[in-house]
């Protein structure tokens, strides 16, 4: 049962919304366009607001799916290595030859589930990042770091402090183009159109 909700959690995290609701509306590969990243911020910069909502909102759902699936199948410990396997399948999904999206929204579903109150946290600061700088990458990468912090002080558990520095660290991993970027000027701000992948 354990080895099963894990891998369900990969498979659900390995379904695309952001491909599939982009190459159902326009026909296109959202990996071939814009920033490149199959996420709702790309897909705000190809196809608008609404689209993007819609991406954003499954996304964060396959994160609390797997998270109740683990409870459902095993408990606490079960359903925090779901929350990671959901987010590996996000960022390298199986049916989209591992190319996938950053794994924030996803992330977000996650922590939302496992620790809601932390969540709160998060997103005050995320938002507020956002709102100030325009950047939607520094949101996800100021706040990843804050979220190790917060767990390691409110659970005070090995097992909590390993799950929020695993999914803090697959955010920055697929930030770290963004970091760069960030450094030198270049990153896109939030609202910028991109015609292609750079």
């Amino acid at each position: 049962m354990t080895v099963l909700a894990i891998a369900l959690s990969y498979f659900i995290g390995s379904i695309s919304t952001a491909y599939i609701v982009v190459k159902a509306l326009k026909g296109i590969d959202i990996r071939t366009v814009g920033s490149g990243n199959a996420g709702a911020t790309n897909v705000k910069r190809v196809l608008g607001t609404g689209p993007a909502i819609v991406v954003l909102a499954l996304d964060i759902l396959k994160g609390i799916l797997a998270v109740y699936i683990g409870r459902w199948a095993g408990g606490e410990m079960l359903s925090l290595a779901c929350g990671v396997a959901v987010v590996v399948g996000h960022n390298w999904p199986l049916f989209f030859g591992l190319k996938g999206g950053k794994g924030s929204a996803t992330s977000l579903g996650v922590i939302l589930t496992v620790s809601p109150l932390i969540t709160i946290l998060v997103l005050i600061i995320g938002v507020g990042t956002i709102a100030v700088t325009k950047y939607v990458s520094l949101g996800s990468i100021i706040v990843a770091p804050i979220y190790v912090i917060a767990m390691a002080i409110t659970y005070r558990t090995m097992r909590h402090t390993i799950f929020a520095l695993i999914l803090a660290s697959m955010v920055l991993y697929r930030h770290r183009e963004n970091i760069v970027r960030l450094f030198e000027g270049r990153e896109s701000k939030l609202g910028d159109t991109i015609k292609k992948v750079k």
